[in-house]
Parts: C-alpha cells; sequence; structure tokens
C-alpha cells in the first residue's frame, strides 16, 4: 500500500495564476515584467511586452519597426495561398518609396528585399525583418528599458501573495545559513559529533 499522491497543481479553483498570466493581462507580474529586461526575444516574445515596446517606439515616433517586424512574422506563418497578396502589401506599406509606414533599411538590404519579391515566398522579407531587428535590439530596446514606460510598468506589476511568501521563507532559510556558517567560522557552534 502507498501513501496519498500529491495534489495535481495544475487542478485548482483558484484562478489567479491563470488570471495573472494571460497573455494581455492590464497588470503584469513583477516576474514577467522583470523577465523582459533578461533579452530583446523575451519582450517581443511576450504580447504584454510587446504592446507595452509599442506605445513605446510610438512615443519615439519608431512604431513602423515593430509593425514590419509583425507583419514579416505573419507572412512568415499565416495562410500560404495569401503570400504573394501579403507580402505585396508589406512593401507597399513600409518599403515603397513614399510609403505610408515607411522603413529605414540600408540600400544593400533593399536591394536583396526588392529583388526577392519579383518571386515571393514566406521568407522573402528575412534579410529586411532581420535588419529591423537588429536596429530595434541594439537601439531602442536599451533606450525602453531606461524608459518611464517600462520603469512605471515595473513599479505597477503585481507580485502575487504566493511568490512574496515564497522568499520570505528563502530569505529566512538563507539568513539562518549565513548565522551557521558565522558561528561555525568564529568557533561559536560546537558539532557534538555530527561531523
Amino acid at each position: 500500500m502507498s501513501g496519498c499522491l500529491p495534489s495535481n497543481p495544475w487542478i485548482t479553483d483558484d484562478t489567479q495564476f491563470w488570471d495573472l498570466n494571460a497573455k494581455l493581462v492590464e497588470i503584469p507580474t513583477k516576474m514577467r515584467v522583470e523577465r523582459w529586461a533578461f533579452n530583446f526575444s523575451e519582450l517581443i516574445r511576450d504580447p504584454k511586452g510587446r504592446q507595452s515596446f509599442q506605445y513605446f517606439l510610438k512615443k519615439e515616433f519608431s512604431g513602423e519597426n515593430l509593425g514590419f517586424w509583425e507583419a514579416c512574422e505573419d507572412l512568415k506563418y499565416g495562410d500560404q495561398s495569401k503570400v504573394k497578396e501579403k507580402a505585396e502589401e508589406i512593401y507597399k506599406l513600409f518599403l515603397a518609396p513614399g510609403a505610408r509606414r515607411w522603413i529605414n533599411i540600408d540600400g544593400k538590404t533593399m536591394d536583396i528585399t526588392v529583388k526577392g519579391l519579383r518571386h515571393p515566398h514566406r521568407y522573402v522579407l528575412d534579410a529586411a525583418q532581420t535588419h529591423i531587428y537588429m536596429l530595434m535590439k541594439k537601439d531602442s530596446y536599451a533606450r525602453y528599458l531606461k524608459s518611464p514606460i517600462y520603469k512605471e510598468m515595473l513599479a505597477k506589476a503585481i507580485e502575487p501573495q504566493e511568490t512574496t511568501k515564497r522568499r520570505q521563507v528563502e530569505l529566512s532559510i538563507i539568513a539562518g545559513c549565513l548565522l551557521f556558517s558565522l558561528q561555525r567560522s568564529k568557533g561559536l557552534f560546537q558539532p557534538n559529533g555530527c561531523y
């Protein structure tokens, strides 16, 4: 006979975890917002992070960069039968001379992209997308992390009660270990033959 199995953590009446981690929750968790500062891909993969970054880019008058990147993602992972139409739309909106949301890419990348658009496929805009991604990563991302937009998001972020309790327990364990080490190093602790 065996003892009771632990309860399944995925089965619960408490929906707090799911509510706090919904894709576009109004106020995200502190851990989620802090994760955006790990690297640019963490920010861009998170729908709420991307939304916040888009807001920042619009304030900097460079929102078209993320718009272009998202359009390229849609082209890559969208319906195969609409690739030609989508590629043309993206060209007209972001790359054509006088485009409404024109993006700034170098001449070499533009040449590669325009040549590729003669025979469009899912990855025809990869060179331009990579250029814009690197531009956002190296330039806009660092400014975003220093911006009031990110700092305010971090300040307003929710720290679930469970996380707070866990940190308090971890800190008390660490404090106990430090005290033990200090006592042992000063010879105040005598281990009655345990070691």
